[in-house]
């Protein structure tokens, strides 16, 4: 199958997007990076329905992180695996596992590509002790190389948990890992989505990383405007860096939320939602995943977002949708069920 745009379907339907040999693409809640002349669109790569459970216990991964490239954005070539789990059991990476999140960026000093995830060791079940909870780091020569697992972390502090996670290069070539941190009061094991946030304390956080980016700084915040927020995503245009985020539903969809700030660590304001005619306040049924650049092409940025099929995960929609700046202190996004890197400054 060959595209020639991106097509995205209704918002209450799972559409698929197939590689150029006719398979599913499957990446999930990863990012883009552009190398070597080419697109490199990699995730984690769930795991097939498990028989009889529906999707439940499809959300991990016994493969690892694949990538594929592409020249257009439309047409993806399947790479492979980059970052593979293990078959033994005295591995951490044994299988069943969570790579979750992974982001890509490069160091131009060491000349290495530098992977950043939210890693949940085998099974795959998010908790509160070691292992399940981590940020975790691997490194590679070349971007769909073979990344070379060099463990976890937990940033800031040792009881700080780990959850949804980004990652963001800046213009001065320093990085950044952008993370949903939770740490519960004392004498909790557990919160719900459904009930208020009084058991928890959950709120991004923006750590800067070392030079080499394979550890954490000192140097980091707390975004208060991104209290009980997830899933976040960064861009900067206009000398403004603008976070867009979900709020924590679980599964279910919710209405997005942007930050805006003149300095990533700096203070973080909320602004409101940036989804244009979102008659559903769901987010167009998705949720976000990373925001990169279109490139040589000056001011324009797409967002990935993810509508997870929850019944397989397989199957989940991957919907890329252009970034508008309506005055160059407010950001937009308005969903298109087909659209093309042409349109992008006359669609509305």
């Amino acid at each position: 199958m060959k595209y020639d745009k991106f097509v995205h379907g209704k918002i209450d339907e799972f559409k698929q997007w197939y590689d150029i040999d006719g398979n599913i693409i499957n990446a999930s809640d990863g990012g883009v990076i552009f190398a070597d002349g080419k697109y490199w669109w990699y995730g984690m790569k769930l795991q097939p329905l498990p028989v009889g459970k529906g999707g439940i216990g499809g959300q991990v991964t016994r493969v690892g992180v694949v990538m594929y490239s592409s020249i257009d954005l439309y047409n993806w070539k399947y790479e492979g695996v980059i970052l593979n789990t293990s078959n033994d059991p005295n591995n951490e990476l044994f299988a069943p596992v969570r790579f979750e999140r992974p982001k890509i960026v490069y160091n131009a000093q060491t000349k290495k590509f530098v992977l950043w995830c939210h890693f949940v060791k085998s099974p795959g079940d998010h908790g509160f002790t070691p292992g399940t909870a981590e940020a975790g780091v691997a490194v590679c020569d070349t971007v769909n190389g073979t990344y070379e697992w060099l463990g976890t972390t937990r940033p800031v502090c040792e009881n700080s948990l780990v959850r949804d996670f980004s990652m963001y290069k800046d213009k001065d070539g320093a990085a950044y890992i952008i993370f949903d941190r939770e740490l519960l009061q004392e004498g909790a094991t557990s919160f719900s989505y459904d009930t208020n946030p009084v058991k928890a304390d959950r709120c991004i956080y923006v750590v800067k990383l070392s030079d080499d980016y394979l550890s954490c700084s000192n140097e980091y915040i707390r975004v208060e405007a991104g209290f009980w927020r997830e899933a976040a995503a960064i861009v900067e245009q206009n000398g403004y860096y603008f976070m867009f985020t979900s709020g924590l539903t679980g599964w279910r969809t919710n209405p997005a939320l942007y930050l805006r700030s003149k300095s990533l660590l700096g203070e973080w304001e909320i602004v409101g939602d940036p989804c244009v005619n979102d008659v559903t306040r769901t987010t167009f049924e998705t949720q976000s995943t990373f925001i990169f650049p279109v490139h040589g092409k000056e001011g324009q940025f797409i967002i990935m977002l993810e509508r997870h099929n929850t019944q397989n995960f397989e199957e989940c929609s991957y919907i890329w949708l252009p970034i508008m700046f309506p005055t160059k202190d407010t950001m937009a996004v308005a969903y298109h069920e087909e659209w093309s890197l042409a349109d992008y400054f006359t669609i509305k």
